[in-house]
């Protein structure tokens, strides 16, 4: 597979949290959104990034002993029918503002925990 994230794709996302994965595939669902209605081309890219990372986080190995692949490949399946399909979830822009805001949220505490451990 041709990668836009090569080097995440390499071995550096499998590092991540599953905060931190979900986190970076909302800022690219954010970007298609904000782009959709002034640039379909950017959108579009957008939307093909945010789906490499989110199969990426399917197939990171961590998750498969939890039950997180249903999620995940419901995941796909809604982002696909919202920017692709027909919509036929009645999928928003704010229930997706929603649902990634809660793992940028979580990623950043987490981030921050790590830091103030470090420096104590």
């Amino acid at each position: 597979m041709n990668y836009q994230h090569k080097e995440l794709a390499q071995g550096r996302w499998f590092a991540m949290s599953l905060f931190e994965q979900l986190a970076n595939v909302g800022s690219e669902v954010e970007r298609a959104i904000a782009w959709r209605n002034k640039k379909k081309e950017y959108s579009t890219r957008a939307v093909e990034r945010a789906l490499e990372l989110l199969e990426l986080t399917i197939n990171d190995h961590k998750h498969r002993k939890f039950s997180r692949l249903k999620e995940l490949s419901r995941l796909k399946e809604v982002l696909l029918d919202f920017f692709y399909g027909d919509n036929q979830y009645s999928s928003s822009d704010e229930l997706f503002r929603k649902y990634f805001y809660a793992f940028a949220y979580a990623a950043r505490m987490k981030r921050e925990a790590s830091t103030s451990n470090i420096k104590n």
